[in-house]
Order: C-alpha cells, then sequence, then structure tokens
C-alpha cells in the first residue's frame, strides 16, 4: 500500500510529465491552476490520468475547490 508522500510524489511526478515541466518546479501547496498555468479542461485531463494511474475513481463533489497538489493526494489517497 501507497504511504500519503508516495502518493503525492506520484501526483507531482505525473503532472510535472503531462504538463512537461521540470519536477523540481512543483511543490506540494502549490496551486496547479497557477503553477502549470492550466485551465480547467486541461484539470480535468489530469484528473483522467491520475485516476487511470491509481485505478480510481474521483467523484466530481470530492474535488470541489480543491486546487493544490497535497489535497488532491490526500483525495486520493483516502481512495486506495
Amino acid at each position: 500500500m501507497r504511504t500519503s508522500n508516495q502518493t503525492l510524489e506520484e501526483i507531482l511526478t505525473l503532472a510535472a510529465a503531462h504538463f512537461k515541466v521540470a519536477r523540481e518546479k512543483l511543490a506540494p501547496d502549490d496551486d496547479f491552476f497557477r503553477t502549470l498555468g492550466i485551465n480547467s479542461l486541461q484539470t480535468l485531463e489530469l484528473l483522467t490520468r491520475l485516476e487511470h494511474h491509481f485505478q480510481i475513481e474521483l467523484p466530481d463533489y470530492e474535488l470541489q475547490g480543491v486546487s493544490d497538489f497535497r489535497t488532491l493526494a490526500e483525495r486520493i489517497q483516502a481512495r486506495l
């Protein structure tokens, strides 16, 4: 079973790869909209990729208001 830190690190690595950003530029408490410069459609693409990677489904209501990697990792970790 993954730890919370492992989940967070995987999310940061996947986000960096997906948006072609250096992993070192992403921090757990970063707002992913601002840091990655993405819009809501691109965020949905990232979430879909994360759902496939972790083999989970994230209901929309659990993601409302989530804009930082750490909170996203917590929501994903709760589903694992």
